[in-house]
């Protein structure tokens, strides 16, 4: 579905088993001319649901996703209350978390999480303490035996 279509599309959620694409349909005519109702069905062949309790319905204009909206969320359909938001697109399977492509190797990642040489060498002069030896966070600590602030 192209970028203009999801602007004229809307997620509705929390929906009743009970609901079908037809009764979906119904209950969003009023506001504009309806070109598509989807109702996801569940993944697996044991599945017993009709659909997920979501559904997407496809305004011919995208101005009436608007008034859609402003009556119809948190409305009661089938005695559930329903949750009626714009639809977004759905993400790129090769991006973001969960995707089959490392994440370092994804577009645009390395370019906003590359460490320049300078950063670096100033991360290991900090890192690095006295006479070359690491920094050591526990050292000094071996006299202490309270913990807590020193007794004034």
């Amino acid at each position: 579905m192209s970028e203009t279509r999801w602007k004229a599309t809307i997620y509705v959620g929390g929906l009743a088993p009970m609901v079908t694409a037809a009764s979906l349909q119904a209950a969003f005519l009023p506001f504009g001319e309806i070109v598509d109702v989807s109702l996801p069905k569940p993944e697996g062949p044991q599945s017993t649901e009709f659909h997920r309790g979501f559904g997407y319905v496809e305004f011919e204009d995208p101005e009436d996703v608007k008034d859609a909206i402003d009556n119809m969320d948190q409305s009661e359909l089938f005695g559930k209350v329903i949750k009626v938001n714009p639809a977004k697109p759905p993400k790129n399977a090769n991006e973001g978390l969960g995707s089959k492509t490392a994440l370092w190797e994804q577009e645009g990642w390395l370019a906003e999480n590359a460490v320049s040489e300078e950063d670096k060498m100033a991360a290991d002069r900090a890192n690095s303490g006295v006479d070359g030896k690491p920094y050591d966070p526990m050292e000094g600590l071996e006299g202490l035996d309270v913990a807590g602030p020193k007794p004034v």
